[in-house]
């Protein structure tokens, strides 16, 4: 038997088909619309981000790797939006999949990066989708539902629409 369809608009420009329990998965996540048990995760900054710190906020979380030169851009609009949504109930939180703390500050720093970074990237990967591409962008709204899970690098234009998530729903 066939596992069904399964379409996700995640953006304007974006949709998302895959098969349900599909052979390659290597997770089951949570499937969209959901809200998301977030669990407390620990920042490159030796701060932690547990659930009262994400309550009533969106999170756009990026997943990327320091190799990858579309995550560079990526990120760097991603950089803006935080500037650009400062005092308002959306962050961003960058879920690094390369280990090397050292590394990821130095990086961060050269890139002008401000906004939070874990090193649990795959903690939080395993929760939120089974996709295996860098930039990964998923967007969890003020009630921690999953709302998009956007594949690849994002266009300047795309990347300030997420500032629509800073609403309540």
């Amino acid at each position: 038997m066939v596992p069904p369809l399964q379409t996700i608009a995640v953006s304007r420009r974006h949709t998302l088909v895959w098969l349900a329990g599909a052979a390659g998965s290597a997770h089951a996540a949570l499937p969209p619309g959901e809200p998301l048990l977030w669990p407390e995760v620990a920042l490159l900054d030796g701060s932690s981000l547990g659930p009262a710190q994400v309550r009533d906020v969106a999170w756009v979380v990026v997943f990327f790797s320091l190799s990858c030169g579309y995550c560079h851009r990526h990120n760097r609009r991603l950089q803006a939006l935080a500037q650009r949504m400062r005092g308002q109930p959306l962050r961003v939180l960058g879920a690094v999949h390369d280990q090397d703390a050292s590394a990821v500050r130095t990086h961060a720093q050269q890139e002008g990066l401000t906004f939070p970074m874990t090193l649990e990237s795959s903690r939080l990967h395993r929760l939120l989708s089974p996709r295996r591409i860098t930039p990964l962008t998923c967007v969890l709204d003020r009630g921690t539902r999953l709302r998009e899970v956007i594949p690849g690098e994002m266009s300047e234009d795309d990347v300030m629409g997420l500032a629509r998530w800073a609403q309540p729903v």
